[in-house]
């Protein structure tokens, strides 16, 4: 028998957690009683927005829950920020947090770290579960793992007051087993598979919803000889395949691809404004005819699709191999006239994207199979438009759906732990860092193989550029940057500054490096 905190955390080891982060408080101590001798690691973050996007970058890498522990209050509305990032782009994770006293709730008393109504505020976001007795820890973890393996992935947050965290709690039992993937119904399989064979120029759109099903996605493409269409959150699935389209639905030139198509099957995918309209043109595809899978019936719900098809993607893609039948077309063609009409089409939107694609390969070149996490800065924007990885679910970033600033270092350190010893580049804006630049002494403290790319304008350059198309005058956005160099050493961290140019960023990413590392890009 232990208290509530320390089986609290034997009860996350006993379902798959290995790493928790977080930063102690007066709140939570009482959690942090059952990581000693747990065999869980904790890694301290500098902000909980941090802390959160760390759990994010494990959670997307890893493709299990990321956890993170906050504090009540001020620690959890910090939290948010990160945990809107994680709904936007179904990333499941566990936001256990503490609250004040069970006499307390919802009083106003003037408590430490008091909300009106905490758990109320985050289930506008999440499902939000309260432990309010020390036999309820066992149920409430149920609920939050069973929340988290079924359904979209997402945030789920736990609540325990602190007074109920020292009580002495029972051992809990052994936690059910995560259900398998469920694929969809037979009838539905035969259906799609009907439509798909009779089809001549089909295409697949690819979401993030089946980033880690890069070998099932292939061997449908190649037999159906169609063209992969992926989204920002599933690039590097088809990477070197003469079948796969690594650009934008927002571009022309992938549009006339899916509206030529005389079959759609679109997978695990929200298709959401900002990947498949992000210019805001109000010119959305029509997708009615696709075949459409989604593990999520209210996502089926808000578009029209010809066959709606409730299941796991990736697992609904195997189950639905045995039934194509392999033809031969001319997929190759079109997916290859796509790319380069894309890479054509970038320069046409910003005159920049064309050189900042161009950085974005030298990188990846320099570092081969390095996990490239991004934020809301230019050359991810191009990227996100044009631009195909070398790894599976080895590029993502905060520049689509939610679009929050700050998100890459604290991302970057989750992905490095989830995968030891695989190379990580954070590509940040000098604006963006400004968010976060704590979470860089993180990554000193976990000895992380981490190349920090600061893409440095000295300006929110983004937002500049729309202000001027907007014809208003440019206010607000050129905050002075950090100098860079003074930073990086009092972070510890080597540094490097090079030009706008290709080959000298790939040098630079090439030099041998132990541990993490800045490099800028100055722009100016």
């Amino acid at each position: 028998m232990g208290t509530v905190g320390e089986n609290l955390v034997k009860g996350l080891k006993a379902r798959g957690v290995e790493v928790v982060f977080g930063i102690p408080g007066a709140h939570t101590i009482q959690l942090y009683r059952g990581l000693a001798g747990s065999g869980v690691r904790h890694v301290t973050a500098r902000h909980e927005a941090g802390a959160v996007f760390m759990a994010d970058g494990y959670a997307r890498v890893s493709g299990k829950p990321g956890v993170a522990f906050i504090i009540t209050g001020p620690g959890l509305t910090n939290a948010l920020t990160a945990m809107g990032q994680a709904k936007a782009d179904s990333v499941p994770m566990l936001v256990i947090s503490g609250v004040n006293r069970r006499d307390s709730l919802g009083l106003g008393m003037g408590h430490l770290h008091e909300l009106p109504d905490q758990a109320g505020m985050i289930r506008t976001l999440c499902p939000s579960f309260q432990v309010t007795s020390p036999e309820a820890l066992e149920p409430v973890l149920d609920l939050a793992f069973a929340a988290l393996n079924t359904g979209r992935p997402g945030p789920v947050h736990i609540e325990i007051p602190t007074d109920v965290m020292p009580l002495l709690c029972a051992d809990l039992g052994a936690p059910a087993p995560a259900p398998a993937p469920r694929a969809a119904p037979d009838q539905s399989l035969a259906r799609a598979a009907d439509l798909l064979n009779a089809a001549r120029q089909p295409v697949i759109l690819a979401g993030g919803g089946i980033r880690h099903g890069a070998r099932e996605v292939r061997a449908l493409a190649e037999k159906l000889d169609a063209p992969v269409v992926q989204t920002m959150n599933a690039r590097g699935l088809m990477w070197g395949h003469p079948l796969s389209v690594a650009a934008s639905p927002s571009l022309p030139a992938a549009r006339d691809l899916i509206n030529r198509a005389d079959a759609v099957l679109a997978l695990g995918t929200e298709l959401g404004q900002t990947e498949y309209d992000m210019y805001d043109t109000g010119s959305f595809i029509d997708l009615s005819a696709m075949i459409r899978v989604d593990i999520c019936a209210l996502q089926l719900a808000r578009r029209p699709a010809h066959l709606k098809i409730e299941g796991d993607a990736r697992a609904t893609t195997d189950a639905l191999l045995p039934l194509i039948k392999r033809k031969s077309a001319d997929g190759a063609a079109r997916a290859g006239g796509v790319m380069d009409r894309s890479f054509g089409e970038l320069g046409a939107l910003a005159p920049e994207f064309p050189m900042a694609r161009r950085m974005i390969e030298a990188m990846r070149d320099a570092l081969p199979g390095a996990l490239v996490v991004g934020d809301s800065t230019s050359p991810v924007y191009a990227g996100n438009l044009a631009y195909d990885h070398d790894r599976p679910g080895g590029w993502f970033n905060s520049g689509v759906g939610f679009g929050s600033l700050g998100y890459a270092p604290g991302a970057a350190v989750g992905a490095a732990l989830a995968a030891p010893g695989v190379p990580v580049i954070c590509l940040i804006g000098d604006g963006g860092l400004q968010f976060s630049p704590g979470e860089l002494r993180t990554a000193v403290d976990e000895k992380l193989p981490i190349t920090f790319v600061i893409w440095n304008s000295a300006s929110y350059a983004e937002i500049a550029k729309y202000m001027i198309e907007a014809r208003t005058e440019v206010i607000g956005c050129h905050p002075t940057p950090l100098k860079m160099e003074p930073f990086a050493a009092a972070c510890d961290l080597p540094f490097r500054s090079v030009p706008l140019d290709p080959a000298a960023l790939g040098a630079a990413i090439s030099e041998k490096s132990v541990g993490p590392r800045m490099i800028e890009v100055r722009l100016f």
